[in-house]
């Protein structure tokens, strides 16, 4: 009776969403599963790019309707996303007419390899954007700062100082998620209040430390869609290019992460009193296995059918962490930080 108790307690979590193209949908999964499971509740929510869109619809699903509010609304969005993608900038250049008129690449190859060589400015010259109107139809923006239900934290790197911005709930706007999604290969930075943003994956993917500071609850729920490791050695010029970005976009999150291992030994050491810092009990979810497959350039493809695979792989995903895992939020991190991280 008593496992059976705690099976059907309700725990408050906080997640932290790492960015990365149209493998965001992984992330759809993941949290799609998620909240089909009463006894979870998401306190906060620290995103990057493709995550913090994930973030702010989820924001939004939740205050319309609860649970299943946030499932329509994320099914609503990546699918929307697929049918937008029809509208990208390759679309509209000479460079995109060309490589369509001999039919014999897809959009998402020709961009990665097209970006490289030319900037937004050239490639894009109207910087059109359709994710832009797409996040204004699904978002209520006013709403969501005012009465979310959930705290977020969405990274943006400021391209003048490198430095990390983290805007809060109360700062989300359609141009606060452009700048975290704003890839500086395909789009030009985005203006707010005078400064200047890239992708949030540079100094933050996603940051961990708003809640650490921010929110009340311990367990911090990382869903990773970027690989750390890859067996084999990068050797034509788009993989190691592949290669540094992602060692690029996570090198801010194993930072964290040792630094939450190194606090938490000093805790077990007695070297500090709990009391004084708080211990951070955290869990993943990682694509890695699966994502490691793909071609370095599907990041780029938002295709319905391969977004609906990913989702799927995240459902799966996230089944498995449940029933290997719940037990031990509020109790201990069920991953090992420093074979993880270290």
């Amino acid at each position: 009776m008593n496992l059976w108790k705690s099976r059907q307690k309700v725990k408050m979590i906080n997640l932290a969403l790492q960015g990365g193209g149209a493998h965001g949908a992984y992330t759809w999964g993941v949290l799609d599963r998620l909240l089909e499971d009463p006894r979870f509740v998401v306190e906060g929510i620290s995103a990057a790019s493709a995550g913090a869109m994930n973030a702010a619809v989820l924001a939004q699903g939740l205050m319309e309707g609860g649970a299943s509010g946030a499932r329509v609304a994320l099914e609503s969005f990546w699918h929307r996303v697929g049918e937008a993608a029809q509208a990208s900038p390759l679309q509209s250049t000479w460079l995109g007419r060309w490589l369509r008129s001999w039919g014999c690449l897809p959009v998402a190859f020709a961009l990665d390899v097209a970006t490289p060589v030319f900037s937004p400015y050239q490639l894009n010259p109207f910087n059109l954007n359709p994710l832009r109107d797409l996040l204004m139809k699904t978002i209520d923006f006013d709403a969501v700062r005012q009465h979310s239900t959930v705290k977020l934290f969405i990274s943006a790197t400021n391209v003048r100082s490198g430095r990390l911005k983290v805007f809060e709930t109360g700062e989300l706007s359609a141009d606060v998620l452009m700048a975290s999604a704003c890839l500086p290969f395909l789009f030009r930075a985005i203006e707010i209040d005078g400064e200047l943003y890239w992708d949030g994956g540079y100094m933050g993917n996603p940051a961990i430390f708003p809640l650490i500071y921010d929110c009340e609850s311990r367990d911090v729920l990382v869903i990773r869609i970027t690989p750390i490791r890859r067996d084999e050695v990068p050797k034509t010029a788009r993989e190691i290019l592949n290669r540094i970005n992602e060692i690029t976009f996570n090198s801010s999150l194993i930072r964290e992460m040792r630094a939450i291992a190194f606090v938490s030994s000093l805790i077990d050491e007695g070297v500090v009193k709990r009391r004084r810092l708080k211990r951070i009990l955290v869990h993943g979810i990682d694509a890695e296995p699966y994502i490691a497959r793909l071609a370095h350039f599907s990041k780029l493809d938002p295709d319905w059918h391969f977004l609906l695979q990913l989702r799927d792989v995240g459902r799966e995903s996230a089944e498995r962490w449940i029933q290997e895992n719940f037990d031990k939020l509020g109790v201990e991190s069920s991953i090992d930080l420093e074979a993880e991280f270290r």
